[in-house]
């Protein structure tokens, strides 16, 4: 009888979704029993299960026989959509292990203060989970390793006493950046994310490595910070210039909004007279008018699996060395309505 396909690292509930070819949130239904599932489907995910010998809830299930799971999230991002996907993954998965959620938010796209963070964890933290970009706040890193939480985060880089699951943003735009190039573009405009993320200068730095190879490129670059606010001021910018790029790459899907917005308020037709593509894929760049190119980042997928491994990190106790610290997931460019080739009248 052949053995299960069992990765070494034991499988989670991403990779009986990626198997499966569904997302995290309908294993978590199979596993659950929830309705909403076809009878294929739910055939095709147990079968993944079987075959790569994955157990639900093992490691939250040894927890909750002795004392309740309790995660505490914390998030300030200021993109609605970004946390919706990020809320919905963290919901699902920590229904499928039977944790309860501790919530914990800044206001005004701000960290939590010093205060508000001791008088959360003092309401009793198994562990706690990190959305972009608090996990690489140090000011909140401070206080969570001065109170020794086990901590994962998502978007974040690798960090030694902090679990990290990202996908690899130099790469993607790289790509994105040589699918504009392929299509003649050599005027192009990059609207930077926040300063403060490692993820900002990753993104960045694809770029450059695409411009780069291809020479004859000429590009502008303009500061944003993830808003649709710096966006627009980043588009005026751009837009405004003596010579402004046929092809603008916004370093998130906020930020390609905006410039989207820019150009319709002068007149400039999206893709004919300007192309313009993101990074997230998220509802906005779905109902966004025309439908924008972007980068898919498996957001739900990324906060299942860093919960998923957090709670295993709390279960493994004093072998959390055997929990990986770092967890790449998979990219892909979603090609829309908004990337055309440059119009003859603007090369």
């Amino acid at each position: 009888m052949a053995k299960p396909e069992r990765p070494a690292r034991g499988a989670t509930i991403v990779d009986v979704a990626a198997r499966a070819g569904v997302s995290s949130m309908t294993v978590s239904r199979v596993i659950n029993g929830r309705a909403g599932v076809s009878a294929q489907a739910r055939a095709v995910v147990e079968e993944a299960i079987k075959a790569l010998a994955y157990t639900p809830n093992v490691a939250a299930r040894s927890l909750v026989t002795s004392s309740e799971l309790r995660i505490g999230v914390i998030y300030s991002n200021p993109s609605a959509a970004f946390m919706s996907e990020f809320l919905t993954g963290v919901f699902e998965e920590a229904s499928a292990c039977s944790a309860r959620l501790v919530l914990l938010k800044g206001e005004g796209g701000r960290a939590p203060s010093a205060a508000a963070l001791e008088d959360w964890i003092e309401s009793g933290i198994s562990g706690v989970l990190l959305a972009p970009p608090l996990g690489e706040a140090p000011d909140v890193l401070r206080v969570l390793r001065a109170r020794g939480c086990v901590m994962a985060a998502v978007g974040a880089y690798q960090s030694p006493d902090t679990i990290c699951v990202r996908i690899d943003d130099r790469a993607a735009a790289y790509q994105m950046t040589g699918l504009l190039l392929d299509m003649g573009h050599r005027r192009l405009g990059f609207i930077l994310g926040n300063p403060d993320q490692a993820a900002s200068a990753e993104r960045m730095a694809g770029f450059y490595a695409a411009v780069r190879e291809r020479g004859g490129v000429e590009v502008q670059v303009a500061q944003g910070d993830f808003t649709y606010m710096s966006g627009l001021a980043a588009a005026e910018q751009l837009l405004g210039a003596a010579s402004p790029p046929t092809a603008i790459f916004a370093s998130n899907d906020d930020m390609a909004a905006a410039v989207v917005s820019v150009a319709h308020r002068r007149h400039l037709d999206v893709p004919a007279e300007l192309t313009v593509v993101g990074f997230d894929d998220t509802t906005a760049a779905q109902t966004l008018w025309p439908p924008l190119t972007t980068v898919h980042q498996p957001v739900r997928d990324l906060a299942a699996e860093a919960l998923n491994l957090l709670v295993a990190q709390i279960a493994a106790g004093a072998r959390r060395s055997r929990v990986p610290r770092e967890r790449i997931l998979e990219h892909r460019i979603v090609q829309r309505q908004s990337i055309g080739a440059p119009s003859s009248s603007s090369t």
